[in-house]
């Protein structure tokens, strides 16, 4: 982490911010766009990964960095559920979740592999080492 200057420079970071911009795009029209419930908490869960991260960042220690992980990890599983919400309503297609679900999954290894890293643990098998800066 000492090489991290910025919480923009967190590859975990950049994909959620990815991931935000994709869920603002997906929401913004059609029968999604009009379901203000569902909209508004996608909307909201995707935000809440991408700022704790950043928050994590701004922590004094490790520890606190790991927690605010923690949180956006827990933020980013609540997408993917949500996402599942509006395919068996059919606000969204196959291929829409499909594609949006495996960007979270994306997110959600980035963070665990960051979140071992700052807690002085190996990574999991599933990730590399590229996952862990």
């Amino acid at each position: 982490m000492s090489g991290i200057r910025r919480f923009e420079e967190i590859r975990a970071w950049q994909r959620a911010r990815e991931l935000t911009r994709a869920i603002y795009h997906l929401t913004e029209n059609g029968p999604l766009a009009r379901d203000f419930a569902l909209r508004d908490q996608l909307r909201r869960a995707a935000l809440s990964a991408m700022t704790n991260i950043a928050e994590g960042f701004g922590r004094r220690t490790k520890a606190d960095f790991a927690h605010f992980l923690d949180q956006a990890r827990g933020s980013v599983v609540e997408v993917q559920s949500l996402l599942y919400v509006a395919l068996d309503v059919s606000y969204i297609s196959q291929q829409q979740f499909d594609q949006h679900y495996a960007l979270a999954a994306e997110v959600i290894s980035l963070i665990a592999a960051f979140t071992s890293y700052l807690r002085g643990r190996r990574p999991s098998s599933h990730t590399t080492a590229q996952e862990t800066r």
